[in-house]
């Protein structure tokens, strides 16, 4: 792939990472698994459409089920911690705490064959972490007891999506079409999931289905263009 091309996917994943916080904020109040539903189902038709329009929708048919398993629990798991995260703790911290998740894939890459952590990862990690409790802390004058549970999931956020994206490494070269299915599959599990454990709630402004509408688009594209392990 082009430099140039390959730059430009690089900073339009970072321009849609941006905005996952945004739209879920702009989301509320939808619960977690109704949200994941939406997003996912939205995302999903896209994603079929695309396959549809390609002429790839036979692809699908050679890739093993236990990674189309495999896949959705990493979309699934990502994203009902991160949206709990952001109804249950101040979203700029609770975001700092879920986007830890590169430098744990940095720490975690070190765990695999052939690969080795060097001193400077580990102090790079340290001070990384700290600065970050230092932020959420407020210096020990701003923490709120109350957005604990909302840390939590954040944390369990990162550690899920680092992990997930260094075992993905394992899968091989899997094509994109999966990411469809990944999408639909990571909506019917929610769904359910929704129905028996949450109160539905939905959008009460403009701004609020935007966000969800935006929400499906923009984690499709994120799947496209970075692939199995973005």
């Amino acid at each position: 792939m082009p430099r140039t091309k390959a730059t430009l996917i690089g900073l339009t994943a970072i321009l849609m990472w941006s905005f996952l916080a945004l739209f879920t904020v702009g989301s509320a109040p939808v619960p977690p698994l109704l949200l994941n539903t939406f997003c996912f189902a939205i995302s999903g038709g896209i994603g079929l459409v695309w396959l549809l329009s390609t002429g790839q929708l036979s692809r699908l048919r050679r890739i093993p089920l236990w990674v189309y398993g495999f896949g959705t629990l990493g979309l699934f798991g990502f994203h009902i911690f991160y949206f709990t995260a952001l109804r249950l703790a101040p979203a700029a911290e609770a975001g700092l705490i879920a986007y830890l998740w590169p430098l744990l894939i940095v720490l975690f890459s070190g765990l695999l064959p052939g690969e080795h952590l060097r001193q400077g990862h580990i102090i790079g990690a340290g001070i990384a972490a700290l600065g970050a409790a230092l932020i959420i802390g407020g210096g020990g004058t701003n923490f709120q007891p109350a957005a604990l549970p909302g840390y939590g999931a954040a944390l369990a956020c990162a550690l899920f999506w680092s992990g997930y994206s260094v075992l993905s490494r394992r899968l091989g070269n899997i094509p994109t079409a999966a990411v469809t299915v990944f999408c639909l599959m990571t909506a019917a599990l929610s769904f359910p999931l929704h129905l028996a454990f949450e109160t539905p709630a939905l959008p009460e402004t403009l701004w609020g289905w935007a966000s969800v509408a935006l929400l499906g688009p923009d984690r499709w594209g994120l799947r496209f263009l970075s692939g199995i392990s973005a």
